[in-house]
């Protein structure tokens, strides 16, 4: 690219500060602006990477000359945020989750048309080797119909980290809980496997966690449009944490499965992953099980990286690839919609105790 894309971050919190440095180490992008509504994290961050610090969305728009805006706002205020940007033909690439509600995403894919901008939605663990062996086995037919997925997170949140942001843990500030901050990731590499979900029943408790609002755990099952089951146990009340995986079962009596995340559940902004993500499940007619292999390739990938920034990057130069040749970005808002109408279901299942039907997903 013979011009590096102008990007400004709307947020000032600790995802905005990840997704800087990921920025930074980018060749496709000149970070040119910081804006935020509490003004002194704002100038904190934008002093930290020497950057002008904005906090009006108006000014920033009018004085920077983005081509592109990174959304890091908390998920209520997602949709809000980016509108005004798409519609001014300055492409967005939006923190998970896309939005707290379909309708709020539908607002921001239908702004994106308005404004003939670029709509992408973060989800970089699309971009975990293991993750993309799966995707790859997948297409090649090598397990012939996919016909059962499954998502499993065993993972664990303090009151230390519920405290650090005052949104944490309301349905006002967060819109959810670990089905919307946690689990997200692996629900959308779920959905990019088994395609999308045309029936849902689910149910979530808060079981651990008294003193935040939201759900520390739930539990779906799911019917894809394809004909293939689900089911999905997330929970944040595990301590010590576990694991979270992704398992994809072929009508060939093929199985795959990834472990996403084992140990320490990091932190975007505070902490890294304390282990790499790793193939645990390999059963393919035909092909001599890899997974010792490919265990040593990824623990000395996993060596060479700050994680997190690595695979944040990863994910912005494919947005910036996108923008370049026109082409959909690998996670486009139609994906980050996807996996909202899938968490929207598991909650209305909840309060209806009804199954729920996705009509056109």
């Amino acid at each position: 690219m013979a011009n590096k894309l102008r990007i400004g971050i709307i947020g000032a919190g600790k995802v905005a500060t990840l997704h800087a440095k990921a920025i930074k180490s980018s060749k496709h992008f000149t970070l040119v602006g910081i804006c935020g509504g509490n003004s002194r994290r704002t100038k904190t961050l934008a002093n930290l990477f020497q950057v002008p610090a904005f906090t009006d969305i108006g000014v920033f728009i009018d004085k920077s000359k983005l081509d592109v805006v990174s959304v890091c706002t908390p998920h209520p205020l997602h949709a809000i945020t980016s509108v005004p940007f798409l519609e001014k033909g300055v492409h967005v690439i939006v923190e998970k989750p896309m939005a707290t509600s379909v309708k709020d995403c539908d607002i921001m894919i239908e702004a994106s048309k308005k404004g003939g901008s670029i709509l992408g939605v973060i989800s970089q663990r699309r971009y975990f080797a293991p993750c993309m062996r799966i995707k790859k086995a997948v297409e090649d037919g090598r397990i012939g119909k996919p016909i059962i997925g499954t998502v499993n997170m065993y993972g664990w949140r303090d009151k230390r980290y519920y405290s650090s942001d005052a949104w944490r843990g309301t349905w006002s500030g967060e819109g959810g809980g670990v089905l919307v901050n946690q689990a997200i990731h692996q629900l959308d590499l779920l959905l990019w496997y088994m395609g999308p979900p045309v029936e849902v029943f689910g149910i979530w408790d808060n079981l651990n966690h008294p003193y935040i609002e939201v759900d520390d755990t739930a539990v779906a099952v799911i019917r894809f449009a394809s004909g293939a089951l689900g089911s999905v146990v997330v929970s944040n009340s595990l301590n010590p944490p576990l694991y979270g995986n992704v398992r994809v079962h072929g009508d060939n009596g093929s199985s795959l499965g990834v472990i996403t995340d084992s140990g320490e559940m990091f932190v975007a902004g505070v902490s890294e992953m304390s282990s790499p993500p790793l193939n645990d499940l390999w059963l393919v007619p035909g092909q001599e099980c890899p997974l010792s292999k490919w265990a040593e390739v990824d623990h000395q990938y996993f060596k060479q990286f700050p994680e997190s920034e690595h695979y944040h990057r990863m994910q912005l130069d494919d947005f910036a690839h996108s923008i370049a040749s026109g082409e959909s970005p690998a996670v486009s808002g139609a994906d980050g919609r996807r996996a909202v109408e899938l968490i929207s279901a598991i909650y209305e299942a909840n309060q209806t105790k009804n199954l729920v039907k996705i009509e056109g997903s």
